[in-house]
């Protein structure tokens, strides 16, 4: 699968790696901006916690978050990540006293850049993340946290707290890059009905138009998230990240190239110990033993 690996398109911004450092992870592990926990085997969570500024990505929260998705990125017994957050707000999107603040910098057209690139970097690192990220979200996600939940792979929503919004329009900062993340989740109408009335909608609306995958109780949030979290961290490691990996990529390709290219990577793929064990194991009717290794 290491083959695989090296012909799939490696995620750059403006010349550098997406996954790239912010923070060193000793700096961040002295914040409290984001909480890292473990709550199952094969399970990172990931936890905003700056309600009071309501999640919103700062420049600042943005290179702790960037900094711990490639530190749980790298940590072999990770093998999914759930991205949730404290308090009323899922995530506000930008920090708009940072963003008013800049009008001040004598290059503002260039912080302002700045920002947005690194917020790009942020989502395009969530969606080529070697695991699975599922979005636990309990309350509301507005601009660039519609953003971030569109980026992720599963979401879950709470179906009485979660709103989901893209309301940039309202104050006059049409929210262009989360539309780009929103516009790969939702058909395009109900995409451009959200951009341009920036209208919320709910948690049950979200599962209808494919940004979330689940609406479901308050008290039952954190428990679905988490078991859903808990079958995928059971199935093999090395098919799960290069599915995920191809997935993405396929999206990008016309129809015979996607299949081309997946063909040839479900060859590859069969070759891998773990999908001979799994096989064996299926004919064998007993429960397969992956490596978790993504060596052939």
């Amino acid at each position: 699968l290491t083959s695989m690996l090296r012909r799939l398109r490696p995620l750059t911004l403006n010349g550098c790696p997406a996954l790239s450092r912010g923070y060193s992870i000793s700096e961040v592990e002295k914040l409290d901006d984001v909480i890292l926990s473990y709550p199952a085997e094969g399970v990172a969570q990931l936890t905003l916690n700056n309600a009071k500024a309501r999640n919103s990505l700062s420049s600042h929260m943005m290179r702790v978050l960037q900094t711990y998705m490639d530190h749980v990125n790298q940590e072999r017994l990770v093998r999914v990540v759930i991205l949730s957050a404290n308090g009323p707000a899922f995530c506000a999107g930008h920090d708009l006293k940072e963003m008013r603040a800049l009008r001040e910098a004598e290059d503002r057209a260039g912080e302002y850049k700045r920002v947005f690139t690194q917020c790009s970097k942020l989502m395009q690192t969530v969606v080529m993340l070697s695991k699975p990220v599922i979005a636990q979200v309990e309350g509301i996600a507005t601009a660039a946290g519609a953003q971030l939940v569109a980026s992720c792979d599963m979401a879950i929503a709470c179906e009485e707290k979660a709103k989901f919004a893209t309301p940039g329009v309202n104050i006059g900062l049409f929210c262009s890059t989360p539309m780009v993340a929103l516009s790969r989740n939702v058909p395009r109408k109900h995409a451009m009905e959200m951009l341009l009335t920036g209208t919320p909608i709910t948690a049950k609306r979200a599962v209808d138009l494919g940004l979330a995958n689940r609406a479901v109780p308050a008290e039952r949030v954190g428990e679905e998230t988490l078991e859903i979290a808990k079958i995928v961290a059971s199935k093999s490691q090395a098919a799960v990240k290069y599915g995920k990996a191809a997935f993405y990529q396929q999206l990008e390709m016309p129809l015979e190239d996607a299949y081309s290219f997946c063909s040839e990577i479900m060859v590859e793929n069969m070759l891998h110990h773990d999908a001979q064990e799994g096989v064996g194991a299926f004919i064998e009717k007993r429960a397969p033993v992956w490596t978790h290794q993504i060596e052939s």
